[in-house]
């Protein structure tokens, strides 16, 4: 029987390496305001990209590409399709609550120096399709763990990075020649901030407030929920949210 080496030292994580992970995690911000007109270097530009090509992707199927976007023409062609977009979204909402919708900063595409948009290839052969005969959206969620990556990985980089989903796909295809088969998954805005807010900007502004974690925890089925279980689960986390604050 082959058994596998267990690594302890080399591949344990200290303290201080935690505690940078969890920062990262609770300081990050989907970022839509204070971008500065700074440059993003080369260099931290292809460290957080690779960032995301190490994300993982069931089968190691690596289905994601990456548009790094700085054409000025090109981000006022993706901003037009934002602001008919968000017309269309806007009147969804009435009352108090579309007040409060106009009021919000939704993208920062020509304000952020730097424009990402990640796309899925669902034909991508890498893989051999392992892992995706039972579900087909496998892919999809493999470039959303590698958008993930990126975010964490910038904003221990100090970059802002704010994703805007408010856009008709099918026209952000079209400008940035995107082939067909294709899903464009993300569009990013990234850059230097003048700013990280403690809070979720939607939080701040009174649109949404987080849930609380005790009451989304199930144990063995989906009915189960026991909120004083889960309390003393995650009676630690307010200590690690304070980290590095």
């Amino acid at each position: 029987m082959i058994q596998a080496k267990v690594r302890t030292k080399s591949s344990s994580f200290s303290p201080a390496d935690r505690r940078g992970i969890y920062r990262a995690i609770y300081e990050r911000r989907d970022v839509r305001s204070h971008f500065l007109s700074a440059p993003v270097p080369e260099a931290v530009l292809g460290r957080i990209l690779d960032a995301a090509h190490h994300a993982p992707s069931v089968g190691f199927m690596q289905p994601w590409d990456f548009i790094v976007i700085r054409d000025e023409s090109v981000r006022r062609a993706i901003h037009a399709n934002f602001e008919s977009s968000n017309r269309r979204a806007a009147a969804v909402y009435e009352g108090e609550q579309r007040k409060l919708y106009d009021t919000l900063k939704l993208a920062g595409i020509l304000e952020a120096p730097v424009n990402l948009c990640i796309t899925c290839d669902h034909k991508r052969p890498k893989g051999s399709g392992l892992g995706r005969q039972s579900d087909s959206a496998t892919d999809l969620y493999s470039t959303v763990c590698a958008v993930q990556n990126l975010w964490l990985a910038a904003r221990a980089e100090s970059l802002g990075v704010g994703w805007v989903s408010i856009l008709d796909p099918e026209k952000l295809k079209a400008i940035l020649g995107v082939p067909a088969p294709l899903t464009p998954v993300a569009y990013l805005c990234v850059g230097y901030v003048s700013e990280f807010l403690t809070s979720p900007e939607l939080e701040e502004k009174g649109w949404e407030c987080r849930e609380s974690l005790t009451k989304l925890i199930h144990f063995d089925r989906w009915d189960a929920q026991d909120e004083r279980r889960a309390a003393a689960m995650v009676e630690t986390i307010e200590e690690r949210k304070s980290i590095g604050r």
